[in-house]
């Protein structure tokens, strides 16, 4: 099991000296990789939580991180296909040069309404958009001369350089369906999780997709199962997974783990409790778990 730490994204914690003080830590502490989200827009009376009401953008929050850490790795879970696939695709591709090869890529399909509208891109048929959406990404990785004729989109015989270094990132796909499970299984090099999870059912998911992954001929060997971990410290153990003491989240983690889980990162921006705490005691209470949960 590899165990990750989200970065403050969201809520008054969410300052950059404290995105830099948890980055530096957790490479110090051993943890396998930082990670971020993406919410492009709040709309007005949504009742998604205080968690989406302000968030940073998770690329350029990843760019910085680069730049004060040296070994740990650095993952997005996810950023939506809100952008054309070229142009992510050069983002990306810098990131994970400048970072020295460090970054994972989860591309998600997106659910909100007013993110489709307010910028400019269809809701229909997300799950196919999606998939030629990676397609894109792939080729703009790969090939000398990209060129794509495709149903969403289309790019012009051209050179999309400089190519990432040392290689293409890692993309991972979420999603609870079966074929989203599927479409992981088929065209990624993971899954991740949702915050809205149900990690008590996590193990069948996992199931599906090295079933899916067994039929295509592919080996689930290398494919990377992650986990976001809605992470609730309390002073007493909760029923629901990652919330109560130390000791019950540790078990927890050890639980994951022999549900077929290789990756779980600890996220309190999800905490309803935390994202409420003034900055200066939500880092205290960060830190603590930092060391808390340390691998």
């Amino acid at each position: 099991m590899r165990v990750g730490f989200a970065v403050p994204q969201s809520g008054p914690w969410s300052t950059p000296e404290n995105m830099r003080r948890v980055a530096t830590r957790a490479e110090r502490l051993g943890y396998h990789e930082l990670w971020t989200f993406q919410r492009v827009l709040y709309p007005v009376g949504h009742p998604m939580g205080p968690t989406y009401r302000s968030v940073h953008d998770p690329l350029i929050t990843l760019a910085h991180l680069s730049g004060v850490t040296e070994r740990i790795r650095l993952g997005v879970a996810v950023i939506n296909a809100y952008v054309q696939p070229v142009v992510l695709a050069k983002q990306l591709a810098t990131l994970q040069t400048v970072s020295g090869g460090r970054l994972t890529a989860g591309i998600g399909l997106g659910w909100v309404p007013e993110e489709f509208a307010a910028t400019g891109v269809g809701m229909e048929r997300r799950g196919r958009r999606g998939e030629e959406f990676v397609e894109v990404l792939r080729e703009a990785w790969r090939d000398d001369v990209v060129e794509h004729d495709g149903e969403f989109y289309r790019v012009p015989p051209s050179h999309l350089d400089p190519k990432p270094v040392p290689g293409p990132p890692p993309i991972l796909l979420g999603g609870t369906a079966e074929v989203a499970l599927r479409r992981a299984a088929r065209l990624a090099d993971g899954w991740v999780s949702s915050s809205r999870e149900d990690l008590s059912a996590i193990a069948g998911r996992v199931e599906l997709i090295k079933a899916a992954l067994a039929e295509s001929g592919r080996d689930a060997a290398g494919f990377r199962f992650v986990c976001r971990g809605v992470t609730q410290v309390r002073a007493a153990d909760g029923e629901r997974p990652l919330t109560g003491t130390y000791d019950k989240i540790r078990r927890d983690v050890d639980d994951l783990a022999a549900a077929g889980v290789t990756d779980v990162f600890h996220d309190l921006n999800f905490d309803r409790e935390f994202v409420a705490l003034d900055a200066r005691e939500a880092m205290r209470r960060a830190e603590e778990a930092l060391e808390a949960l340390a691998p």
